[in-house]
Protein backbone atom coordinates (compact mmCIF):
# COMPACT_ATOMS: atom_id res chain seq x y z
CA UNK A 1 0.00 0.00 0.00
CA UNK A 2 1.20 3.54 -0.72
CA UNK A 3 0.15 6.94 0.46
CA UNK A 4 -0.39 9.61 -2.18
CA UNK A 5 -0.11 13.22 -0.96
CA UNK A 6 -2.24 15.48 -3.13
CA UNK A 7 -1.00 19.05 -2.90
CA UNK A 8 -3.14 22.10 -3.64
CA UNK A 9 -2.14 23.18 -7.17
CA UNK A 10 -1.51 26.71 -8.41
CA UNK A 11 -5.08 27.61 -9.36
CA UNK A 12 -4.61 31.21 -10.40
CA UNK A 13 -1.94 33.80 -11.03
CA UNK A 14 -0.86 35.48 -7.82
CA UNK A 15 -3.01 33.25 -5.60
CA UNK A 16 -1.24 32.29 -2.37
CA UNK A 17 -4.06 30.41 -0.65
CA UNK A 18 -7.57 29.11 -1.21
CA UNK A 19 -10.53 28.45 1.05
CA UNK A 20 -12.16 25.07 1.47
CA UNK A 21 -15.86 25.60 0.77
CA UNK A 22 -16.94 21.94 0.42
CA UNK A 23 -15.55 18.45 0.90
CA UNK A 24 -16.92 15.69 -1.33
CA UNK A 25 -15.15 12.90 0.59
CA UNK A 26 -14.62 11.83 4.18
CA UNK A 27 -11.74 10.11 5.93
CA UNK A 28 -12.11 6.36 5.46
CA UNK A 29 -14.11 6.65 2.24
CA UNK A 30 -12.92 5.34 -1.08
CA UNK A 31 -12.40 7.86 -3.87
CA UNK A 32 -11.99 7.02 -7.54
CA UNK A 33 -9.58 8.66 -9.94
CA UNK A 34 -10.98 11.96 -11.33
CA UNK A 35 -13.73 12.03 -8.68
CA UNK A 36 -14.28 15.32 -6.85
CA UNK A 37 -12.31 15.81 -3.67
CA UNK A 38 -13.18 19.37 -2.70
CA UNK A 39 -14.32 22.78 -3.88
CA UNK A 40 -11.80 25.56 -3.29
CA UNK A 41 -12.42 29.29 -3.51
CA UNK A 42 -9.91 32.00 -4.36
CA UNK A 43 -10.40 35.74 -4.65
CA UNK A 44 -11.37 35.19 -8.28
CA UNK A 45 -13.41 32.01 -8.64
CA UNK A 46 -14.44 28.62 -7.27
CA UNK A 47 -12.54 25.62 -8.59
CA UNK A 48 -13.05 21.87 -8.29
CA UNK A 49 -10.27 19.63 -7.03
CA UNK A 50 -10.32 16.11 -8.49
CA UNK A 51 -8.45 13.09 -7.22
CA UNK A 52 -5.56 12.03 -9.48
CA UNK A 53 -5.64 8.49 -8.04
CA UNK A 54 -8.02 5.88 -6.67
CA UNK A 55 -7.82 4.77 -3.06
CA UNK A 56 -8.91 5.31 0.53
CA UNK A 57 -8.86 8.84 1.99
CA UNK A 58 -6.73 8.78 5.15
CA UNK A 59 -6.11 12.50 5.76
CA UNK A 60 -7.82 15.79 4.92
CA UNK A 61 -6.18 19.19 5.32
CA UNK A 62 -8.89 21.00 7.24
CA UNK A 63 -12.54 21.85 7.67
CA UNK A 64 -14.88 23.87 5.52
CA UNK A 65 -13.91 27.52 5.86
CA UNK A 66 -10.19 26.85 6.44
CA UNK A 67 -7.58 28.54 4.26
CA UNK A 68 -5.00 26.25 2.61
CA UNK A 69 -1.70 27.51 1.18
CA UNK A 70 -0.86 26.72 -2.44
CA UNK A 71 1.50 23.73 -2.56
CA UNK A 72 0.48 22.33 0.82
CA UNK A 73 -1.11 18.91 1.22
CA UNK A 74 -4.85 18.96 0.66
CA UNK A 75 -5.51 15.23 1.04
CA UNK A 76 -3.62 11.95 1.57
CA UNK A 77 -4.96 8.90 -0.26
CA UNK A 78 -3.89 5.31 0.39
CA UNK A 79 -3.50 3.53 -2.94
CA UNK A 80 -2.71 -0.05 -3.99
CA UNK A 81 0.79 0.92 -5.18
CA UNK A 82 3.95 0.34 -3.15
CA UNK A 83 5.81 3.17 -1.41
CA UNK A 84 4.74 6.71 -0.59
CA UNK A 85 4.11 9.22 -3.37
CA UNK A 86 4.34 12.95 -2.88
CA UNK A 87 2.39 14.70 -5.60
CA UNK A 88 4.00 17.92 -6.87
CA UNK A 89 1.86 21.04 -7.19
CA UNK A 90 0.17 21.27 -10.57
CA UNK A 91 0.88 24.47 -12.48
CA UNK A 92 -2.41 24.70 -14.35
CA UNK A 93 -5.44 26.92 -13.74
CA UNK A 94 -8.73 25.11 -13.32
CA UNK A 95 -11.93 26.87 -14.33
CA UNK A 96 -15.09 26.39 -12.36
CA UNK A 97 -17.56 24.02 -13.97
CA UNK A 98 -21.12 23.57 -12.81
CA UNK A 99 -22.85 20.59 -14.37
CA UNK A 100 -26.53 19.83 -14.11
CA UNK A 101 -27.41 16.83 -11.99
CA UNK A 102 -28.50 13.69 -13.84
CA UNK A 103 -31.24 12.08 -11.76
CA UNK A 104 -30.81 8.36 -11.18
CA UNK A 105 -33.10 5.61 -10.08
CA UNK A 106 -31.29 5.23 -6.76
CA UNK A 107 -30.92 8.30 -4.50
CA UNK A 108 -27.60 7.04 -3.15
CA UNK A 109 -25.97 7.07 -6.56
CA UNK A 110 -27.15 10.46 -7.80
CA UNK A 111 -24.27 12.66 -9.02
CA UNK A 112 -23.08 15.66 -7.07
CA UNK A 113 -23.62 19.20 -8.33
CA UNK A 114 -20.84 21.68 -7.61
CA UNK A 115 -22.83 24.59 -6.26
CA UNK A 116 -22.27 27.40 -3.82
CA UNK A 117 -25.51 27.39 -1.85
CA UNK A 118 -27.05 30.67 -0.79
CA UNK A 119 -26.64 29.64 2.82
CA UNK A 120 -23.01 28.66 2.43
CA UNK A 121 -23.70 25.22 3.95
CA UNK A 122 -21.48 22.34 2.90
CA UNK A 123 -23.41 19.95 0.62
CA UNK A 124 -24.58 16.81 2.40
CA UNK A 125 -24.37 13.24 1.15
CA UNK A 126 -27.70 11.75 0.14
CA UNK A 127 -29.09 9.45 2.81
CA UNK A 128 -29.32 5.73 2.19
CA UNK A 129 -32.78 4.24 1.78
CA UNK A 130 -32.45 2.52 5.17
CA UNK A 131 -31.84 5.92 6.80
CA UNK A 132 -34.92 7.56 5.31
CA UNK A 133 -37.61 8.60 7.85
CA UNK A 134 -40.61 6.28 7.86
CA UNK A 135 -43.60 8.53 7.33
CA UNK A 136 -46.27 6.83 5.20
CA UNK A 137 -48.00 10.11 4.38
CA UNK A 138 -44.77 11.76 3.23
CA UNK A 139 -43.30 10.79 -0.15
CA UNK A 140 -39.55 10.44 0.13
CA UNK A 141 -37.61 13.21 -1.54
CA UNK A 142 -35.85 11.74 -4.54
CA UNK A 143 -38.66 9.23 -5.14
CA UNK A 144 -40.46 8.77 -8.45
CA UNK A 145 -42.57 11.91 -7.93
CA UNK A 146 -39.54 14.21 -8.19
CA UNK A 147 -37.00 11.90 -9.82
CA UNK A 148 -36.72 14.20 -12.84
CA UNK A 149 -36.42 17.40 -10.82
CA UNK A 150 -32.97 18.99 -10.88
CA UNK A 151 -31.60 19.94 -7.46
CA UNK A 152 -28.28 19.63 -5.70
CA UNK A 153 -27.71 16.93 -3.07
CA UNK A 154 -27.69 19.66 -0.41
CA UNK A 155 -31.12 20.91 -1.47
CA UNK A 156 -32.48 17.35 -1.66
CA UNK A 157 -31.14 16.53 1.80
CA UNK A 158 -32.62 19.69 3.28
CA UNK A 159 -35.98 19.04 1.62
CA UNK A 160 -35.89 15.48 2.97
CA UNK A 161 -35.22 16.76 6.50
CA UNK A 162 -38.13 19.21 6.20
CA UNK A 163 -40.46 16.66 4.66
CA UNK A 164 -40.97 18.75 1.51
CA UNK A 165 -41.83 17.19 -1.84
CA UNK A 166 -39.64 18.97 -4.42
CA UNK A 167 -42.36 18.41 -7.00
CA UNK A 168 -44.36 21.16 -5.27
CA UNK A 169 -41.49 23.67 -5.21
CA UNK A 170 -41.43 26.24 -8.01
CA UNK A 171 -38.18 27.53 -9.53
CA UNK A 172 -37.54 30.14 -12.22
CA UNK A 173 -34.18 28.58 -13.06
CA UNK A 174 -33.00 25.25 -14.41
CA UNK A 175 -32.94 23.59 -10.99
CA UNK A 176 -34.40 24.01 -7.52
CA UNK A 177 -32.14 25.93 -5.16
CA UNK A 178 -32.17 26.82 -1.47
CA UNK A 179 -33.84 30.16 -2.20
CA UNK A 180 -36.71 28.35 -3.95
CA UNK A 181 -37.09 26.06 -0.95
CA UNK A 182 -37.07 29.08 1.39
CA UNK A 183 -39.81 30.74 -0.67
CA UNK A 184 -41.91 27.56 -0.59
CA UNK A 185 -41.61 27.35 3.20
CA UNK A 186 -42.56 31.00 3.63
CA UNK A 187 -45.68 30.79 1.50
CA UNK A 188 -46.76 27.40 2.80
CA UNK A 189 -46.66 28.58 6.40
CA UNK A 190 -43.40 26.77 7.07
CA UNK A 191 -45.08 23.37 6.73
CA UNK A 192 -43.64 20.30 5.04
CA UNK A 193 -45.11 16.83 4.92
CA UNK A 194 -43.71 16.12 8.37
CA UNK A 195 -45.56 19.06 9.92
CA UNK A 196 -48.59 18.24 12.07
CA UNK A 197 -50.66 20.95 10.35
CA UNK A 198 -50.14 23.99 12.54
CA UNK A 199 -47.54 26.65 11.82
CA UNK A 200 -44.46 26.39 13.98
CA UNK A 201 -41.21 28.29 14.37
CA UNK A 202 -38.29 27.02 12.33
CA UNK A 203 -35.32 25.67 14.23
CA UNK A 204 -32.33 27.95 14.76
CA UNK A 205 -29.78 27.39 12.02
CA UNK A 206 -26.15 28.38 12.73
CA UNK A 207 -24.40 28.89 9.38
CA UNK A 208 -20.66 29.21 9.02
CA UNK A 209 -19.73 32.22 6.88
CA UNK A 210 -17.55 30.74 4.16
CA UNK A 211 -16.81 30.95 0.46
CA UNK A 212 -18.49 33.69 -1.54
CA UNK A 213 -20.45 34.90 1.48
CA UNK A 214 -17.22 35.46 3.42
CA UNK A 215 -15.60 37.28 0.47
CA UNK A 216 -18.62 39.55 0.18
CA UNK A 217 -18.53 40.25 3.92
CA UNK A 218 -14.82 41.06 3.85
CA UNK A 219 -15.10 43.31 0.80
CA UNK A 220 -18.12 45.21 2.11
CA UNK A 221 -16.52 45.70 5.53
CA UNK A 222 -13.29 46.96 3.93
CA UNK A 223 -15.24 49.34 1.70
CA UNK A 224 -17.27 50.88 4.52
CA UNK A 225 -14.28 50.97 6.84
CA UNK A 226 -11.88 52.63 4.40
CA UNK A 227 -14.14 54.81 2.24
CA UNK A 228 -16.03 57.90 3.49
CA UNK A 229 -19.27 57.37 1.55
CA UNK A 230 -21.85 59.98 0.67
CA UNK A 231 -25.01 59.39 -1.34
CA UNK A 232 -26.90 61.79 -3.61
CA UNK A 233 -30.40 61.00 -4.89
CA UNK A 234 -32.28 62.70 -7.74
CA UNK A 235 -35.72 62.13 -9.24
CA UNK A 236 -35.99 61.66 -13.00
CA UNK A 237 -38.98 61.67 -15.32
CA UNK A 238 -38.54 58.59 -17.52
CA UNK A 239 -41.89 58.81 -19.30
CA UNK A 240 -40.40 59.66 -22.71
CA UNK A 241 -37.62 57.12 -22.28
CA UNK A 242 -40.10 54.37 -21.42
CA UNK A 243 -42.18 55.27 -24.48
CA UNK A 244 -39.05 55.07 -26.67
CA UNK A 245 -38.10 51.75 -25.12
CA UNK A 246 -41.55 50.32 -25.83
CA UNK A 247 -41.37 51.47 -29.49
CA UNK A 248 -37.90 49.95 -29.95
CA UNK A 249 -38.99 46.65 -28.41
CA UNK A 250 -42.05 46.53 -30.64
CA UNK A 251 -39.74 46.69 -33.68
CA UNK A 252 -36.75 44.75 -32.39
CA UNK A 253 -37.04 41.74 -34.67
CA UNK A 254 -34.47 39.12 -33.60
CA UNK A 255 -32.61 41.51 -31.32
CA UNK A 256 -32.77 41.16 -27.52
CA UNK A 257 -35.51 42.83 -25.51
CA UNK A 258 -34.45 46.16 -24.07
CA UNK A 259 -34.75 46.94 -20.38
CA UNK A 260 -34.05 50.33 -18.82
CA UNK A 261 -30.46 49.34 -18.01
CA UNK A 262 -28.87 49.66 -21.51
CA UNK A 263 -30.24 53.22 -21.85
CA UNK A 264 -28.86 54.19 -18.44
CA UNK A 265 -25.47 52.75 -19.36
CA UNK A 266 -25.38 54.77 -22.58
CA UNK A 267 -26.23 57.91 -20.56
CA UNK A 268 -23.58 57.08 -17.96
CA UNK A 269 -20.89 56.61 -20.61
CA UNK A 270 -21.83 59.78 -22.53
CA UNK A 271 -21.48 61.96 -19.42
CA UNK A 272 -18.23 60.42 -18.12
CA UNK A 273 -15.88 62.56 -20.30
CA UNK A 274 -17.20 65.69 -18.53
CA UNK A 275 -16.74 64.10 -15.10
CA UNK A 276 -13.66 61.84 -15.27
CA UNK A 277 -13.36 61.71 -11.47
CA UNK A 278 -16.42 59.40 -11.41
CA UNK A 279 -14.82 56.67 -13.57
CA UNK A 280 -11.76 56.08 -11.41
CA UNK A 281 -10.04 53.82 -8.90
CA UNK A 282 -8.20 54.90 -5.76
CA UNK A 283 -5.07 53.06 -4.63
CA UNK A 284 -5.00 53.81 -0.90
CA UNK A 285 -1.48 52.51 -0.29
CA UNK A 286 0.13 54.31 -3.23
CA UNK A 287 -1.99 57.42 -2.79
CA UNK A 288 -2.83 57.45 -6.50
CA UNK A 289 -6.17 58.02 -8.23
CA UNK A 290 -6.34 56.61 -11.76
CA UNK A 291 -8.97 58.15 -14.03
CA UNK A 292 -9.88 55.73 -16.81
CA UNK A 293 -10.65 56.70 -20.38
CA UNK A 294 -12.65 53.54 -21.08
CA UNK A 295 -15.70 52.61 -19.02
CA UNK A 296 -15.44 49.03 -17.77
CA UNK A 297 -18.81 48.87 -16.09
CA UNK A 298 -19.38 46.45 -13.23
CA UNK A 299 -22.92 45.07 -13.08
CA UNK A 300 -23.95 43.91 -9.62
CA UNK A 301 -25.74 40.57 -10.10
CA UNK A 302 -27.52 38.50 -7.47
CA UNK A 303 -26.76 34.78 -7.65
CA UNK A 304 -27.40 31.76 -5.43
CA UNK A 305 -23.80 32.08 -4.28
CA UNK A 306 -24.18 35.77 -3.39
CA UNK A 307 -23.54 39.09 -5.07
CA UNK A 308 -21.20 38.95 -8.07
CA UNK A 309 -20.03 41.80 -10.33
CA UNK A 310 -19.41 40.76 -13.94
CA UNK A 311 -17.85 43.49 -16.07
CA UNK A 312 -19.03 45.00 -19.37
CA UNK A 313 -15.75 45.87 -21.09
CA UNK A 314 -15.57 49.14 -23.07
CA UNK A 315 -19.22 49.92 -22.43
CA UNK A 316 -18.76 53.32 -24.09
CA UNK A 317 -18.31 51.63 -27.48
CA UNK A 318 -21.57 49.64 -27.39
CA UNK A 319 -25.08 50.63 -28.47
CA UNK A 320 -28.23 49.72 -26.56
CA UNK A 321 -28.72 46.43 -28.44
CA UNK A 322 -25.12 45.32 -27.90
CA UNK A 323 -25.37 46.28 -24.23
CA UNK A 324 -28.61 44.30 -23.84
CA UNK A 325 -26.91 41.21 -25.29
CA UNK A 326 -23.85 41.61 -23.07
CA UNK A 327 -25.96 42.20 -19.96
CA UNK A 328 -27.90 39.01 -20.61
CA UNK A 329 -24.80 36.96 -21.37
CA UNK A 330 -22.85 38.11 -18.30
CA UNK A 331 -25.80 37.79 -15.94
CA UNK A 332 -26.42 34.21 -17.07
CA UNK A 333 -22.72 33.35 -16.78
CA UNK A 334 -22.62 34.72 -13.23
CA UNK A 335 -25.78 32.93 -12.11
CA UNK A 336 -24.67 29.57 -13.53
CA UNK A 337 -21.10 29.88 -12.24
CA UNK A 338 -19.61 29.95 -15.74
CA UNK A 339 -18.23 33.50 -15.65
CA UNK A 340 -14.51 33.60 -16.37
CA UNK A 341 -12.03 35.18 -13.98
CA UNK A 342 -11.36 38.16 -16.26
CA UNK A 343 -15.12 38.76 -16.55
CA UNK A 344 -15.36 39.28 -12.78
CA UNK A 345 -12.57 41.82 -12.29
CA UNK A 346 -11.23 45.12 -13.59
CA UNK A 347 -14.36 47.29 -13.34
CA UNK A 348 -13.90 51.07 -13.13
CA UNK A 349 -17.49 51.98 -12.18
CA UNK A 350 -20.43 49.86 -11.00
CA UNK A 351 -24.18 50.00 -11.48
CA UNK A 352 -26.51 48.14 -9.13
CA UNK A 353 -30.24 47.73 -9.55
CA UNK A 354 -32.91 45.78 -7.68
CA UNK A 355 -35.35 46.20 -10.55
CA UNK A 356 -38.98 46.30 -9.36
CA UNK A 357 -37.72 45.81 -5.77
CA UNK A 358 -35.62 48.96 -6.05
CA UNK A 359 -37.55 50.94 -3.48
CA UNK A 360 -37.75 54.73 -3.24
CA UNK A 361 -34.02 55.23 -2.79
CA UNK A 362 -30.91 53.19 -2.06
CA UNK A 363 -27.51 53.97 -0.55
CA UNK A 364 -25.29 51.49 -2.42
CA UNK A 365 -21.88 50.52 -1.06
CA UNK A 366 -18.93 51.34 -3.33
CA UNK A 367 -17.17 48.44 -5.03
CA UNK A 368 -13.67 49.17 -3.73
CA UNK A 369 -11.22 50.38 -5.13
CA UNK A 370 -13.69 52.21 -7.38
CA UNK A 371 -14.84 55.65 -6.24
CA UNK A 372 -18.51 55.62 -7.26
CA UNK A 373 -21.51 53.33 -7.69
CA UNK A 374 -24.83 54.18 -9.36
CA UNK A 375 -28.16 52.72 -8.28
CA UNK A 376 -31.36 53.25 -10.26
CA UNK A 377 -34.52 52.60 -8.24
CA UNK A 378 -37.96 51.39 -9.23
CA UNK A 379 -40.19 53.31 -11.63
CA UNK A 380 -43.52 54.56 -10.24
CA UNK A 381 -46.41 56.44 -11.83
CA UNK A 382 -47.51 59.70 -10.21
CA UNK A 383 -49.31 62.88 -11.22
CA UNK A 384 -46.98 65.82 -11.89
CA UNK A 385 -47.49 69.47 -12.74
CA UNK A 386 -46.66 70.42 -16.32
CA UNK A 387 -47.15 74.17 -16.34
CA UNK A 388 -50.76 74.67 -15.36
CA UNK A 389 -51.68 71.13 -16.34
CA UNK A 390 -51.42 67.87 -14.46
CA UNK A 391 -50.27 64.76 -16.31
CA UNK A 392 -49.42 61.16 -15.49
CA UNK A 393 -45.66 60.59 -15.38
CA UNK A 394 -43.30 57.68 -14.85
CA UNK A 395 -40.73 58.71 -12.27
CA UNK A 396 -37.54 57.05 -11.05
CA UNK A 397 -35.10 58.03 -8.36
CA UNK A 398 -31.41 57.50 -9.13
CA UNK A 399 -28.82 57.18 -6.34
CA UNK A 400 -25.08 57.63 -6.55
CA UNK A 401 -22.64 56.85 -3.73
CA UNK A 402 -19.18 58.38 -3.99
CA UNK A 403 -15.82 58.28 -2.24
CA UNK A 404 -15.60 61.74 -0.64
CA UNK A 405 -11.80 61.58 -0.72
CA UNK A 406 -11.93 61.71 -4.52
CA UNK A 407 -15.36 63.03 -5.55
CA UNK A 408 -16.80 66.27 -4.18
CA UNK A 409 -20.50 66.61 -3.54
CA UNK A 410 -20.82 69.32 -6.19
CA UNK A 411 -19.23 67.07 -8.81
CA UNK A 412 -21.51 64.15 -7.94
CA UNK A 413 -24.62 66.34 -8.10
CA UNK A 414 -23.50 67.92 -11.38
CA UNK A 415 -22.85 64.49 -12.88
CA UNK A 416 -26.33 63.24 -11.93
CA UNK A 417 -27.90 66.41 -13.36
CA UNK A 418 -26.10 65.70 -16.65
CA UNK A 419 -27.48 62.15 -16.54
CA UNK A 420 -30.95 63.54 -15.80
CA UNK A 421 -30.86 65.72 -18.91
CA UNK A 422 -30.07 62.73 -21.16
CA UNK A 423 -32.58 60.43 -19.48
CA UNK A 424 -35.41 62.95 -19.65
CA UNK A 425 -34.60 63.88 -23.27
CA UNK A 426 -33.79 60.38 -24.61
CA UNK A 427 -33.30 61.48 -28.22
CA UNK A 428 -30.00 62.98 -27.02
CA UNK A 429 -28.78 59.45 -26.24
CA UNK A 430 -28.61 58.78 -29.96
CA UNK A 431 -27.36 62.21 -31.08
CA UNK A 432 -23.74 62.66 -32.14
Amino acid sequence: MARYSFRLPDIGEGIAEAEIIAWHVKIGERVEEDAQLADMMTDKATVEMESPVSGIVVELAGEVGDLIAIGSTLAVIETDADGDVDAPPVDTAVEQQIEAETPGAEPVSEPKVTELTSSGVEPKTAAKPSEMPSAPAAPAVGAVHDAKILASPAVRARARDLGVDLGQVHSDGDRIRHADLDAFLRYSGGQGYNSPGASRARADEPIKVIGMRRKIAENMAASKRAIPHFTYVEEMDVTALEDMRADLNANRGQRPKLTMLPFLIVAICRTIPQFPMINARYDDEAGVVTRYGAVHLGMATQTDAGLMVPVIRDAQDKNVWQLASEIGRLAEAARTGKAKVDELSGSTLTITSLGPLGGIATTPVINRPEVAIIGPNKIVERPVFDGDDIRRAKLMNLSISCDHRVVDGWDAASYVQALKKLVETPVLLFAD
